[in-house]
Parts: structure tokens; sequence; C-alpha cells
């Protein structure tokens, strides 16, 4: 008797030029708090809402396992690791929240510091946003960075995103504004390049997205 894969994500996989992503396993995710630790971003910066990067390390590694533990149709998170040259250099988030009936995503990603400035953001983002709109079907994709994280912004303009508001946080015990972004399927600046996609199928009815 053939039984259903108790775990079809770890066989999903998104290919670009130069990047495979691939949903999070343990042994990656040592990899990526390894990259963690070298940096991602200068001490005296914090470009996340919950600054994560003060306590790196199985606080991280908790962090993916609960997202992993919870998901399901009704509310998932992709934590997609991403890979150059076989190496985990950073990760691409992609949440659904009821996407079946609302096929709305967002995302969210980091990538270690000495990779950064090398065109690899727009590209892992570009990854999940083609994925989402041409493979699941969504219509909307949202996203946010602070004022002053002038690299996030200008990732979410070469792809599209406008402005939908912001809103006043606290990081650090200070205020500052967080910028909301949304592109939609049709704003989407689309790359030069086509996304290879592996093993969706399987991973359907976890997404909640229909069988083709």
């Amino acid at each position: 008797m053939t039984l259903p894969d108790p775990w079809p994500l770890r066989r999903l996989a998104l290919c670009t030029p130069r990047l495979e992503l691939r949903p999070d396993d343990d042994d990656g995710l040592l990899e990526l708090v390894e990259e963690a630790h070298r940096g991602v971003h200068p001490p005296d910066e914090m470009p996340f809402l919950v600054p994560w990067t003060d306590h790196v390390g199985h606080r991280t590694l908790q962090h993916y396992w609960s997202q992993r533990a919870q998901f399901g149709p009704e509310n998932w998170t992709l934590n997609f690791l991403v890979r150059l040259d076989g190496r985990v250099v950073g990760m691409q988030g992609l949440t659904g929240q009821n996407f079946g009936l609302v096929r709305e995503v967002k995302t969210g990603s980091w990538i270690g510091l000495r990779h950064q400035r090398r065109g690899i953001g727009t590209e892992m983002r570009a990854a999940v946003l083609a994925f989402a709109f041409d493979h699941l079907g969504a219509v909307r994709a949202r996203s946010s960075a602070f004022s002053g994280n002038v690299a996030s912004l200008r990732v979410s303009e070469r792809l599209g995103y406008q402005h939908d508001g912001t809103e006043t946080v606290v990081r650090r015990g200070r205020a500052g504004q967080d910028v909301r972004l949304l592109v939609t399927s049709d704003r989407f600046v689309r790359p030069d390049w086509a996304l290879r996609v592996e093993g969706l199928d399987p991973c359907r009815e976890l997404l909640g997205v229909p069988a083709q």
C-alpha cells in the first residue's frame, strides 16, 4: 500500500537562475543560524520590527519550529531557506491566512550581510511572488519595511509594490515609521527569467489551493 507523504513540503523547490528555495528543515536551519551569527545588519541598526537578531540561537530555531508545527490550510508560513551555490544565505518567508478564500500573501525576508548588494534579495522575493501569483493563484501580496530601510524599499519598488500607508511602531524602545507595501498580480514586475517549481501538486491541500 502506498501511503500519502505526511510532509510533502520537503519536496517543494523554487529555482531561479542563481538560487534554490526550499521550505525549512532542521539541517538547513542550523546553517541559517550560523549565517545569522556572521551578521545580518550593522550592530547599530535594527531593520526588523521584532529585534530577533539580538538573540540568535535556540530562539531562532524555536521560532521556525513553531511555525512549522502550526502549518495548515487556514494559516501557513513557508519559510524558504535560500541557497546560493548549495549554501544557505538567508530566508524568504511567504505567509497565507485563509488563502483559499482571500488569495492574499505576505512576505518577509533576510540575507546574511556578507551576501547583500548582489541582487539576491530582489531575486528571492521575485521567486516567491512569481510562485504566489502564477502557481498558487494569489491576487495580492503585502510587505512592509521601516522608512530607513532603503535597500528593502528599493527591492519593493523594483518589483512593482505601491505604498499602502504607514504605521508607528516601537523597536528597541524607539518609535519609528513602518511603511506598508502592496503589489497585485497585474502590477508585479516579473523578472526576465522563468521560475522553475518542483513538487507543488502534493502540497496544494496543505496550502488550501485547489488541485489542478
